[in-house]
């Protein structure tokens, strides 16, 4: 894959894209949460790599993607990324985003409903207001004073045992997180920033509907904030297809990578049915 950068008044979006990309192909849109970067989805962009058009970034002041204003929204987020794929020429976008990446393809929806051909949510969540306690906002707009007095060593070690259950999910989580060691303000920053444009999007109280095919994969060991919960509701309430992953965490797509994938591919083929049809 190849890496390019796209200019905003914030600063740099890093992103990676195919060498070759094939308009008359799905393009395959993978957006990593929060404080995570591109090499999340690695497993993903290997296994699909030549079968579709397939981009990557790294968020918008996530790693390479620095230095960034933090100012930003997520509607702004969800812009960048329509800039970006219609620069290159990626019609037919198939979102997969993990986590916060999940809350971006939502916004993305909200924004272009017409332009999206597929959603895939992993161990994200819905982002509709009323899914949400106002206790649990509170929280959300005042994450940054903890991550930024958390001892860093003992976040490390917690944050890539939070969100990963194999030894590769663990390390390759640790090792995202790396990119700001010896700048925990920026770590702190970047994650309060996060929650905190989460909890706005959320009190937009906009109706963020999904009206492409979409598919719900949560780790069955998932235990970052209320994202199982979440996601029982976002089934129940709108019938849209929800895949458990057995001894999967919060990044199930590394922990049972072979298995997302499949859900993923059979997804796109039967999305990719639907859009004939």
């Amino acid at each position: 894959m190849e890496e390019r950068i796209y200019g905003t008044p914030c600063g740099p979006i890093h992103y990676w894209l195919s060498k070759r990309t094939d308009e008359s192909k799905a393009s395959l849109v993978f957006l990593p949460g929060l404080t995570a970067d591109h090499r999340l989805f690695g497993k993903q962009t290997e296994y699909f790599e030549g079968k579709y058009n397939i981009f990557v970034w790294d968020a918008p002041g996530h790693a390479s993607s620095w230095p960034f204003a933090l100012t930003f929204t997520l509607m702004d987020k969800a812009r960048w990324l329509d800039e970006i794929l219609t620069k290159e020429k990626l019609t037919s976008p198939i979102i997969i985003g993990q986590s916060m990446g999940g809350y971006v393809g939502q916004a993305y929806s909200q924004l272009y409903p017409q332009k999206l051909k597929g959603f895939v949510s992993i161990d994200s969540a819905p982002l509709q207001r009323k899914y949400v306690t106002a206790i649990e906002l509170w929280f959300l707009k005042r994450m940054k004073p903890i991550y930024r007095h958390f001892p860093w060593k003992s976040l490390l070690k917690s944050g890539a045992k939070g969100v990963a259950t194999s030894p590769y999910g663990k390390k390759l989580m640790y090792d995202m997180m790396m990119v700001y060691d010896g700048n925990q303000d920026r770590y702190a920053r970047l994650a309060g920033h996060g929650f905190r444009m989460l909890a706005d999007a959320m009190e937009a109280d906009l109706p963020y509907l999904i009206n492409c095919p979409a598919l719900l994969i949560c780790g069955e060991k998932d235990h970052a904030g209320s994202c199982i919960r979440y996601n029982k509701a976002w089934h129940k309430n709108t019938g849209i297809q929800l895949e458990w992953i057995k001894d999967a965490g919060h990044n199930s797509n590394t922990d049972e990578p072979e298995i997302v994938n499949s859900l993923i591919e059979n997804f796109i083929s039967a999305a990719l049915t639907h859009e004939i049809q």
